[in-house]
């Protein structure tokens, strides 16, 4: 009952108290937990798990395949089952799969198990903003996803300081046991913390068919598909750093990991204060024109970043330019998700499950083929991850004009 009464309370107010967007945001941390915490591992899980050198990229497009799949049907699920259920069970999968992680040796069982832990840790990104569309739309409904986005940004400050002290005094299975033990932290409190947002008078009862129905409808409508590309455009840029910055870091530039782990944080701290930016200026700008500054800004980062890595200005004894070229990019893309999502769910709130759903399927889809890109392309040089990172600008520019000619105005 008391949780019943606190989630009317929330809809009524149209606002979460921190704490439980402090809940959501470390919920939805999940994800970058579980991608950066490791990255520091990659040169030793490449000999440990016989992938070969460079095999560890695939497990992080596995993890980002898993990702996706995962998304296309917990949204559904959250819509007709409510919020607290479906979140709960997957991370249940979650932390089953990060034990099954820290016990093999063999690289195929290792994909597998990230991919099943991706596949439980999916409810972890659609369900939170699900259960913020629940609660909130337009502004308000941006400024609490402003305050996720903090909360959730700390993560990939965290996380690979987190791998790197584990490394230090332990192997690198500790760090899925590392996860096993936020994954069941994160059960925990949400079981006696968050309440549901969804009210019985409000979930669907759909089959398969219909629900295949409401994700084509989605797709065909422009207003959500082309901010919904943009928003996975802004992934596509993340998950090349992601799925790079080993490589140019540790293996090009011989970064130890408590140096990798700094410059770590020096990315996410541009990104999380561009993203309180945006935050406090929604009340003054249109979120449409906080997202086209920050995709303007990344176009003309790319484009920087590989004029200077082609005329090899930019190269692995430059390190901090290096440094400073991709936190200029990164920065950028706190103007760009939390606008692009409340601008894509803004017409969607009677579904807003399957919506996040589509919108994670997308970001993380795009997120497999940026990791896949960045597997298969040399590592002799900064050049790929420059490029790659600059296709996603390119997609989030060509995503925007044609939304500005569509749909004028929203």
């Amino acid at each position: 009952m008391s949780r019943t009464l606190t989630a009317e309370r929330t809809q009524a107010s149209g606002q979460l108290p921190f704490h439980l967007v402090a809940l959501l945001g470390l919920i939805t941390g999940i994800g970058p937990l579980s991608t950066d915490m490791y990255l520091p591992a990659f040169p030793i899980l490449d000999e440990d798990l016989g992938g070969g050198p460079g095999s560890t990229q695939f497990t992080l497009a596995t993890w980002f395949i898993g990702l996706a799949v995962g998304q296309f049907s917990s949204g559904p699920l959250s819509d007709r089952f409510g919020r607290r259920g479906p979140l709960m069970a997957g991370l249940f999968l979650y932390t089953l799969a990060s034990i099954g992680c820290a016990m093999t040796s063999d690289y195929r069982i290792f994909c597998l198990f990230r991919f099943l832990a991706a596949l439980g840790g999916s409810t972890g990104a659609v369900i939170p903003r699900a259960m913020i569309r629940d609660i909130a739309t337009g502004r308000e409904g941006a400024k609490i996803m402003t305050q996720l986005t903090l909360v959730f940004g700390v993560m990939p400050i965290l996380a690979p300081s987190i791998g790197g002290m584990i490394l230090a005094i332990a192997s690198w299975r500790w760090i899925f046991w590392a996860a096993v033990a936020y994954g069941l932290a994160g059960i925990l409190s949400i079981w006696f913390m968050l309440p549901e947002t969804l009210p019985l008078s409000r979930r669907v009862r759909l089959p398969v068919t219909a629900v295949l129905s409401r994700y084509l409808f989605l797709i065909r409508e422009p207003h959500f598909l082309l901010n919904a590309l943009i928003t996975s455009g802004s992934s596509f840029v993340m998950f090349a750093y992601l799925g790079g910055a080993p490589v140019v870091f540790e293996h090009l530039m011989g970064f130890s990991p408590r140096a990798f782990a700094v410059f770590f944080g020096i990315n996410a701290a541009a990104f999380i204060l561009s993203t309180q930016v945006s935050g406090r200026l929604v009340h003054r700008f249109p979120l449409e024109k906080l997202m086209q500054f920050g995709i303007g800004w990344a176009a003309l980062a790319g484009m920087l970043n590989v004029g200077l890595t082609v005329s090899h200005i930019a190269t692995a004894q430059t390190p901090l330019l290096v440094v400073g070229m991709i936190v200029c990019m990164t920065g950028s893309l706190g103007f760009i998700g939390a606008n692009a999502t409340v601008l894509a769910f803004h017409h969607h709130g009677a579904h807003a499950g399957s919506a996040s759903a589509l919108l994670g399927t997308m970001q993380f889809s795009l997120g497999a083929v940026s990791g896949l890109m960045m597997g298969f392309l040399p590592t002799t040089s900064i050049i790929p991850t420059a490029s790659v990172m600059a296709c996603g600008a390119f997609m989030m520019v060509a995503a925007n004009l044609v939304r500005r000619r569509i749909c004028p105005g929203n």
